[in-house]
């Protein structure tokens, strides 16, 4: 062997604990890339139940304003009909009943369409509120990503615990998530 062969053997040994010393960073990186994923289909997922939400509430909102107005053209048509004289009040009194009735019924549906809608408004912010909690958590882990990335580039581990640090910032985020009332 000569001093040549000794030489690469001895640049291979070093190239060889290199990589060795960065596995734990490039496995790292794989682990983030997964959170990433799931964190960011998770956030996606809320973004999307909060504008379902928020279209079943415009619709009770929308149910709510059209019981509104019938109740409101009835009670129109209930006063004009007491007002106004007309020949047969044995019929006129039964219409006006029919419309007390009406409107008696419609009382209750107004309460429970309003109640059904602010609740719905309820859900709605709060997955708001989980998917804004989501997407910081998403970014927190980009962030983690990209900067444990840098390691594998400038070979020093300062670079992998700031990236470690942002990422278990942005689980902490993606899990308080889960505790948002």
């Amino acid at each position: 062997m000569d001093a040549n062969d000794v030489q690469d053997l001895k640049e291979q040994a070093e190239h060889g604990a290199h990589e060795a010393s960065l596995r734990p960073v490039a496995f790292t990186m794989s682990v983030l890339a997964v959170l990433l994923a799931i964190t960011t289909v998770m956030g996606e997922r809320k973004h999307a139940d909060a504008i379902i939400k928020q279209n079943q509430a415009t619709d009770k909102w929308n149910e709510y304003q059209a019981q509104k107005i019938r109740d409101y053209n009835t009670q129109l048509a209930s006063d004009l009909l007491g007002v106004v004289a007309l020949d047969n009040k044995d019929a006129t009194a039964k219409v006006l009943k029919g419309y007390a009735d009406h409107e008696k019924k419609w009382a209750s549906d107004l309460a429970q369409d309003q109640s059904a809608a602010e609740a719905l408004q309820v859900e709605v912010k709060r997955g708001e509120a989980q998917s804004n909690r989501y997407d910081l958590a998403e970014v927190l882990l980009e962030i983690g990503l990209v900067i444990t990335s840098i390691t594998l580039l400038t070979r020093s581990p300062i670079y992998w615990f700031l990236g470690m640090a942002s990422s278990v910032l942005g689980i902490a985020a993606a899990i308080s998530s889960l505790f948002i009332k």
